[in-house]
């Protein structure tokens, strides 16, 4: 208790909590949508696209998320017109994207700043890098997201499972494909503060595969990706603070492990009664 006091007395360790539970319980969200749609590696290629971008703006001096937010939620729209539309296949497009955008971040990273503290907190995620103001934009964000979540929750339900009958009913299917898109980019944004740019698609996609290995009502798998996208996040930081470890990587480990448990369950439930 002593420990967990003093830890508590550190204004970062306060600033990662309240900023990392938020876009943990959003990215979680998202993913469900995403997992089922089969556009889960979205995620990934834009936070390749975001670390390119925050690159570009530490070289000119300007604040990474001036310049992230627009150009990560462009990539979004591109891929996903590129997906539908293009020769390109979605996964084929995401990873031309994601490499594309990686290679030119460290490029210029290194041709300019060099790869210094401020681009490593982005490659990889940093605890120590969440100041103040992260936090309040992480926050905001994620009740923003939340809010348009509970709003449109019907109609990305509809979107997510049968678009041409969504579309029949007069749901307007590419205005909350949209509406995806961009929430999906600026989750990644935020999130890769803390998360870094290689991790933060785990909690995107991990939490959703874990609550599908044992829940299979769409509200139910929704609300257990929450829970244990939260569950795994706040493990992952008491490892990272109790045992000095990277807290990017101590949480995505956290989240392997909760998927690997319930995928055991779950073969566990359909094995036959032999008895």
């Amino acid at each position: 208790m002593t420990a967990i006091r003093e830890l508590f007395s550190y204004s970062f360790v306060i600033y990662a909590l309240l900023g990392g539970v938020g876009i943990a319980l959003c990215a979680s969200l998202l993913g469900v949508h995403l997992v089922l749609k089969r556009f889960s590696m979205l995620g990934d290629g834009l936070s390749h696209v975001a670390f390119g971008s925050a690159a570009i703006a530490l070289a000119a001096g300007v604040a990474p998320l001036k310049i992230s937010i627009p150009v990560v939620i462009l990539a979004a729209f591109l891929l996903l017109h590129v997906s539908r539309n293009g020769k390109i296949r979605g996964d084929a497009a995401i990873a031309l994207v994601s490499s594309s955008a990686l290679a030119i971040g460290v490029i210029v990273a290194t041709l300019t700043t060099g790869m210094n503290t401020d681009i490593s907190s982005y490659m990889f995620g940093s605890i120590l890098a969440m100041s103040r103001s992260d936090t309040v934009i992480a926050v905001s964000v994620a009740v923003g997201i939340l809010l348009l979540y509970v709003l449109f929750y019907q109609k990305l339900f509809a979107t997510t499972f049968d678009e041409d009958f969504a579309a029949a009913v007069g749901v307007r299917v590419e205005g909350y494909r949209s509406l995806l898109a961009v929430l999906t980019a600026v989750t990644v944004v935020v999130g890769m503060r803390m998360m870094g740019a290689l991790l933060i698609s785990s909690i995107i996609t991990f939490p959703a595969l874990s609550a599908m290995r044992v829940c299979k009502r769409y509200r139910t798998v929704v609300i257990t990706a929450g829970i244990l996208s939260v569950v795994a996040f706040l493990i992952g930081m008491a490892f990272s603070l109790f045992l000095d470890m990277p807290a990017g990587a101590s949480i995505v480990v956290v989240n392997l492990g909760l998927f690997l448990a319930l995928s055991a369950v779950e073969f566990l439930k359909k094995r036959p009664n032999l008895s």
